[in-house]
């Protein structure tokens, strides 16, 4: 059986700042709700953004640039560009500018699609070829053993694949506004639950961390 291996240790940025990693990465997504919120207002005080297009690609215009900027300070304050949140905002460039360019927001709207099911794939083929790429994204908040994070792997990959068609169906059955609402206010609860119920298995592999003393 080959070896789970993951890179699980926090550097120590992150243990000194977990609240500005977290405002980090969910700081795009109130922009991107905000920019949706109050398009037409942002449009009148800044007319500029009239030539972006209507309200939901005036948000993403202000998404794209909130992600590039959460990308710059973490460079700076944590050294690193975490996993999750580059592969994210380089989909988000990318789909932003095609939406943009073409006047088309289908684009922005399959951005969760193909960034979940990314995601999802990534860390299922990973646990195939014998590696937890989890312990990337959660390196500063648990301390697991290899069972531990290979069932979490699991589990995680296949909830990013139920998310990624949870918004194929919103964005093709709803309006607008109720995909924002549901991308914003409606993932984050459902990640969050998810989370919380992954709290029994992550409590059982849970291993104490090494001083640098025990280490040598």
């Amino acid at each position: 059986m080959q070896t789970i291996e993951s890179d699980t240790t926090p550097t120590q940025e992150e243990k000194q700042h977990p609240m500005l990693k977290l405002a980090l990465e969910l700081g795009p997504l109130l922009v991107f709700f905000f920019g949706n919120l109050r398009g037409e207002w942002l449009v009148g005080k800044i007319p500029a953004l009239s030539s972006v297009g209507g309200p939901l690609l005036v948000a993403t215009a202000l998404f794209m640039a909130a992600t590039v900027v959460s990308l710059v300070v973490s460079k700076i304050v944590f050294h690193h560009l975490p996993v999750m949140p580059l592969v994210s905002g380089a989909v988000v460039l990318v789909f932003g500018s095609l939406s943009i360019w073409l006047q088309d927001e289908t684009f922005i709207k399959m951005k969760p699609t193909i960034v979940n099911t990314l995601f999802g794939a990534t860390l299922l083929i990973g646990l195939l070829f014998g590696r937890s790429l989890l312990g990337y994204v959660f390196n500063a908040a648990f301390q697991l053993d290899e069972t531990g994070w290979r069932k979490l792997t699991l589990r995680w990959g296949l909830f990013f694949l139920v998310l990624a068609v949870l918004n194929e169906v919103v964005w093709r059955n709803f309006s607008d506004a109720a995909w924002v609402n549901f991308k914003v206010w409606g993932t984050m609860p459902i990640t969050i639950l998810f989370t919380l119920s992954q709290m029994p298995l992550i409590m059982r592999h849970t291993i104490a961390e090494q001083t640098p003393e025990a280490k040598k």
